[in-house]
């Protein structure tokens, strides 16, 4: 393995403290871990990566600790410093379903699916009158049979009535809502953060409470422009990494 990265404890004479230089050594071995570049999975020892990092031997488990207390790896008598489960790839630079970016897969786990009447923050968001009905969905998700996600989900009720009567434990609900408008889904707002699992959702997702989680806010609208789907949906921050590739448009092409 090569992180092609040497941590110096000097950067810009500025020393930098042992938490320091674990804390940017496990963000490279980190990638490795994740993207599956260990050979057979196994960390190379502590000693071949204080060399290959240029750190002590007490850094080397400082950032390894940082990493156990991530899920990502654990320790095997015998063995080494393995891979744990890994984590799953979501891609974000596509407008897709769970099922539709993941390998494996998905089971869905239908909690809430019904008409409600749109809270005046859903309804700006889906260009409604407040009050107007709406479909509201919750569901669990499964990948390998692991709680995966919570999603929430509003829909006006014109779209989204149709879907009450569809297999919403097996299909995604993009899927469904192009076959059934006879649309194509085309643009997405989303937003990314961080969140602390709250007692109830954390006891869907079988997590601690405060657990890290992944909260990804999405406003999805078809080809023509109508928004149609507003989500809510929280991720275990110890099962899924966004991933996706961007680019630099060029000046040109914003104002031609």
């Amino acid at each position: 393995m090569n992180p092609q990265l040497t941590l110096s404890p000097e950067v810009a004479g500025v020393r930098l403290r042992r938490a320091d230089r674990a804390r940017q050594m496990a963000d490279v071995l980190r990638r490795q871990v994740m993207n599956g570049l260990l050979d057979e999975g196994v960390l190379p020892s502590e000693p071949a990566l204080a060399n290959d990092f240029g750190v002590s031997r007490n850094t080397v488990r400082e950032a390894l600790e940082l990493l156990r207390r991530e899920g990502l790896i654990e320790r095997i008598p015998g063995v080494g410093t393995v891979a744990a489960q890994p984590k799953y790839l979501h891609g974000i630079d596509q407008l897709q379903g769970l099922a539709e970016t993941l390998p494996g897969p998905v089971r869905n786990e239908v909690r809430v699916a019904g008409l409600v009447e749109a809270p005046a923050a859903v309804a700006h968001r889906l260009g409604l009158t407040p009050g107007e009905p709406v479909t509201h969905l919750e569901r669990r998700r499964f990948a390998d049979d692991v709680p995966l996600s919570l999603d929430l989900t509003y829909l006006p009720a014109d779209v989204g009535q149709p879907l009450l009567d569809q297999d919403l434990a097996g299909r995604d609900v993009f899927g469904l809502l192009e076959e059934l408008t006879g649309r194509s889904l085309g643009t997405a707002e989303i937003v990314l953060e961080a969140v602390a699992a709250d007692r109830h959702s954390a006891a869907i997702l079988e997590v601690p409470a405060g657990a890290p989680l992944l909260m990804l806010e999405r406003l999805t609208r078809l080809d023509g422009g109508r928004p149609v789907d507003l989500e809510f949906v929280r991720f275990r921050g110890d099962r899924i990494t966004m991933r996706g590739t961007v680019r630099r448009t060029p000046e040109e092409e914003i104002n031609p």
